[in-house]
């Protein structure tokens, strides 16, 4: 079985020939569908569109939050009810074509985990295409993972890799990110792209200072969720270190002026450097409590979740030694 899922916000002009083009999609490549059609807070009629779907479609899954939560809360909606062992994501608003989806599940097929779409002809406004192009830039750069179009919104993955990627905010951004942190193969096709015809699109420049914040977020989370203090404590026991240096100098310079004959004598509170020094020292003591902070948070939920991901087992042993049973992470 193959899992579609489709966040939408006030889509309702478009999904009727979206669950058409999929239809005719999975009986072109012999697909057996699941449609599910995530509505996050619509105000346009949406829903109604979905449960007349659903009404005549027995594969289609219709779930209406109560408000908008955001694309991340849709799809980690749509993770837990999916059934299939490949599931593609797909927006509602017409512009990614149901026809590639083959083309992400071949490539899926040669190995790869996650396999993400490449709109590499774009049919939209520029302030909608240039704040994405700096973005998957910066993502790029920062994360290593590098894919020329990090938010689109066409993706193939295997089951098991939303088993291990937690989904919140506006993390969806980043799951080909968390994936490959997890050890998991990342891949990359071009897709068709298409103008868009009812509705208006969702972003804007106003979306890149928050991917901006998201990006240092999924940085630290990254490279520093389980071990904090490496980073806040390296930042501050630099600085608590100049300070204290700072404050030592001055000190000693203080001390000299008045025990030694032709010293000039030092006026501490009409010296710069004291109050460099004493910002350095309080800072870096803030950072470093900071980082103690994060580990005892870090090392308390920890213990209810893997910090690794299995690929596989051997085949239990013949001479009847039991095999561990490996705990899954929840999807989400």
């Amino acid at each position: 079985m193959l899992s579609v899922i489709i966040p939408v916000l006030d889509e309702a002009e478009n999904l009727p020939q979206l669950v058409r083009e999929l239809d005719r999609a999975g009986e072109s490549n012999g697909y057996e569908l699941q449609i599910i059609i995530i509505d996050d807070g619509s105000k346009d009629g949406t829903w109604k569109t979905i449960a007349d779907l659903a009404a005549n479609d027995p594969r289609i899954l219709g779930i209406r939050f109560r408000r908008n939560f955001g694309k991340a809360a849709a799809l980690s909606a749509g993770f837990h009810a999916a059934e299939g062992e490949r599931i593609v994501t797909i927006d509602g608003d017409l512009q990614d074509d149901p026809a590639e989806i083959a083309t992400l599940l071949a490539k899926l097929d040669e190995g790869y985990d996650v396999v993400s779409g490449w709109k590499r002809e774009r049919h939209d406004p520029p302030g909608k295409v240039l704040p994405s192009r700096v973005f998957n830039w910066l993502v790029s750069k920062l994360m290593g993972v590098h894919l020329h179009d990090h938010n689109c919104g066409l993706k193939a993955f295997r089951r098991e890799v939303m088993h291990e990627i937690r989904l919140y905010g506006e993390l969806h951004r980043f799951v080909p990110v968390l994936a490959a942190a997890k050890g998991f193969r990342i891949g990359e096709v071009v897709v068709k792209h298409r103008p868009r015809k009812h509705g208006r699109s969702k972003y804007g420049y106003s979306r890149l200072s928050k991917g901006l914040l998201d990006l240092l977020t999924v940085k630290f989370i990254v490279g520093y969720g389980q071990r904090p203090q490496h980073l806040l404590g390296t930042v501050g026991l630099g600085a608590f270190l100049l300070g204290g240096l700072g404050m030592f100098y001055l000190a000693v310079r203080w001390v000299l002026s008045r025990v030694l004959q032709g010293w000039e004598v030092v006026e501490l509170h009409k010296t710069a450097a004291l109050y460099y020094s004493l910002g350095l020292f309080i800072i870096g003591a803030q950072f470093m409590s900071i980082g103690l902070l994060g580990e005892m948070i870090a090392a308390y939920w920890i213990r209810d979740t893997d910090t690794y991901s299995i690929a596989e087992h051997t085949p239990p042993s013949s001479a009847g030694v039991s095999v561990p049973t490996v705990k899954s992470s929840e999807a989400s």
